[in-house]
């Protein structure tokens, strides 16, 4: 992996039309600070970079290596049944939430009164052999 900070940095500032004074003043460091990044001279730090990509409204992999962002299919939010599914933010997806055990009786109530007749007939035969 080939880390390309400096070549995006630039073509990502460019593109979007902001100057490495902009970039400085919204950072707080200095316009040298900046154009050492850009020249490969330096690397900012862990923080710097965060602010980076959200200042550029990017990933990380893009802005360091250089990774096109693919976009995820598009799930229309409004279409998603928020009992059934949640939003896991570690993988950016939405899983199906786990049923408690008072979902599941009321889902499938009928179960149990199919339990309870087999085992009550059950129980009656045995007390009939008991006796």
């Amino acid at each position: 992996m080939t880390i390309l900070l400096p070549t995006q940095l630039k073509r990502m500032r460019t593109e979007r039309g902001l100057s490495q004074e902009d970039i400085a003043n919204q950072l707080f460091v200095s316009r040298q600070a900046i154009s050492r990044w850009e020249s490969g001279d330096a690397t900012p730090d862990l923080t710097n970079l965060v602010k980076l990509a959200e200042i550029l409204e990017t990933s990380l992999d893009s802005l360091v290596l250089g990774t096109v962002q693919q976009e995820e299919t598009a799930v229309d939010v409004d279409k998603i049944d928020k009992h059934e599914f949640m939003f896991d933010p570690r993988t950016g997806k939405y899983i199906r939430r786990r049923m408690n055990f008072w979902q599941f009786l009321a889902s499938y109530w009928w179960i149990f009164l199919i339990l309870g007749g087999f085992l009550s007939s059950l129980l009656l035969d045995m007390l009939k052999l008991l006796k």
